[in-house]
């Protein structure tokens, strides 16, 4: 059987707030006269920096994930607001989170942190040439920042110390790019 783009019906929010919305999708797969409901998150997406010093270290957060009751180390990530570009909203990110902004911001390609469950798309940047920009943030943005070297950051992922999926899938992203950038 060949596959088949399903068809949306309606579409209706169920609950969200400034960040995403719960929605109810009504479906139907042509060629099996076969209609259905899917429940899924929708965001405007996200913005993710891998900020790099001039040394070559990479400049991660730690912050509180509620509902894993646990501390987590990840590169900078925000949704994206609305009114802003992407660079834009990335750079806001580096600052709110770190205290720093970049001279040099490098699209590195993009992913989605769970399909199936959101229609989200993270897009990944370079940051380099760093330089110190405080920005004030919000409550969500309670973080503490420090600066690894790549194979402090590679150790860390092997001893499970680094958990967050969109910094992992951040990272195969753009490894290469920053192994041949620190060359």
């Amino acid at each position: 059987m060949a596959l088949s783009r399903w068809n949306k019906i309606n579409s209706e929010k169920i609950t969200g707030n400034p960040y995403w919305s719960y929605l109810l999708d009504k479906f139907e797969i042509p060629g099996i006269n076969y209609q259905g409901e899917y429940h899924y998150v929708h965001t405007e997406g996200s913005t993710l920096l891998i900020p790099i010093t001039k040394d070559g270290k990479l400049i991660l957060v730690k912050q509180f994930r509620y509902l894993n009751q646990d501390f987590s180390w990840e590169f900078p990530c925000g949704g994206v607001i609305k009114g802003l570009d992407l660079k834009e909203n990335a750079l806001k990110e580096l600052s709110e989170e770190t205290g720093y902004s970049a001279t040099i911001i490098e699209y590195a390609g993009k992913f989605n942190p769970f399909s199936g469950v959101t229609d989200e798309m993270c897009y990944v940047f370079l940051a380099k040439e760093l330089f110190p920009k405080v920005s004030e943030s919000d409550i969500y943005e309670q973080t503490e920042t420090a600066e690894f070297t790549i194979e402090e950051f590679e150790k860390m992922i092997e001893a499970n110390e680094i958990w967050d999926g969109m910094s992992l899938a951040a990272w195969s992203l753009v490894k290469e790019k920053v192994l041949k950038f620190l060359v």
